[in-house]
């Protein structure tokens, strides 16, 4: 991965020299290693969920993962949690989806808390896609807001694809990784980049996680700043971004990506939703 092909863009800056409702791209000419990068920034609103109703999710949006995975492993991570629906680990409270850690027997399992994912009922190819979200934090700690491929039964993982758009390590409350996953770059050999706050936390207030997505790129985003850019010459496989997919949502404890809470860590915990908004 060709890490130093990415500065950092103000998109606010970009945004006021445009039209309000316009779509603007530009061809950004990066100078140190004579290369081109293509932002674009969209307008056309196609889901806004911004939990100002009722007290559950949006049933014609969203559905869940119940359980331990299909094999009963920790969902391939050996994560630790039992994904639930219950209100005492997913509602809307106060404007927000909230996504409730906690450390409890249930199940078999030590915590439990709750996974959403829009499969079969929101999936798209291309576009914006962004969520505001306050994350929790502590030692094995793993909230995520992610993308996979449409197509995941018929073309199992990593075949169909993954987007991560945000995942964070509650131990490190500065940095969050965005990354893909595809056929031959999976895992831990996925294409990956860190974003850290300066003089910041991600557990201290809202932030914005978003993806530019278009047909030859992926844009990582937070807040107004560009962070990656990941292109077809950057993965070490096919390229099988090209389809639509299906956003989830969801709050683990544990697994082989961060390590099990210990002794410090405080339950419960609690990922805060603001809105997730996906454009065209």
């Amino acid at each position: 991965m060709k890490m130093n092909r990415i500065p950092l863009f103000n998109m606010k800056s970009i945004q006021a020299a445009v039209k309000v409702g316009l779509s603007l791209t530009l061809i950004a000419t990066l100078t140190q290693c004579n290369d081109t990068q293509v932002v674009t920034t969209l307008t056309n609103v196609v889901l806004d969920q911004s939990f100002d109703e009722g007290t559950t999710p949006d049933a014609g949006v969203w559905t869940y993962d119940i359980g331990r995975g299909p094999n009963g492993d920790g969902w391939g991570n050996n994560e630790l949690q039992y994904y639930t629906d219950r209100p005492e680990n997913v509602r809307i409270e106060g404007g927000n989806l909230i996504i409730t850690a906690q450390e409890e027997l249930f199940e078999g399992a030590g915590y439990t808390s709750a996974r959403l994912l829009s499969k079969d009922l929101f999936e798209q190819q291309y576009g914006r896609f962004e969520a505001r979200i306050q994350l929790p934090w502590g030692q094995g700690i793993w909230p995520a807001f992610w993308m996979l491929g449409a197509d995941i039964d018929e073309n199992v993982w990593p075949g169909a694809g993954e987007i991560d758009i945000m995942e964070f390590r509650g131990q490190t409350p500065t940095t969050i990784v965005g990354s893909v996953h595809g056929p031959g770059y999976s895992a831990g050999e996925a294409i990956s980049k860190e974003f850290t706050l300066t003089n910041d936390r991600f557990d201290t207030g809202f932030h914005v996680f978003g993806i530019e997505w278009g047909p030859d790129y992926i844009n990582y985003y937070v807040d107004d700043v560009l962070y990656n850019q990941i292109t077809p010459e950057d993965v070490t496989g096919d390229w099988v971004f090209d389809k639509p997919f299906f956003i989830l949502i969801n709050l683990a404890i544990g697994g082989d990506f961060l390590g099990p809470p210990n002794e410090e860590t405080v339950f419960p915990q609690q990922m805060l939703i603001d809105y997730v908004r996906v454009y065209n």
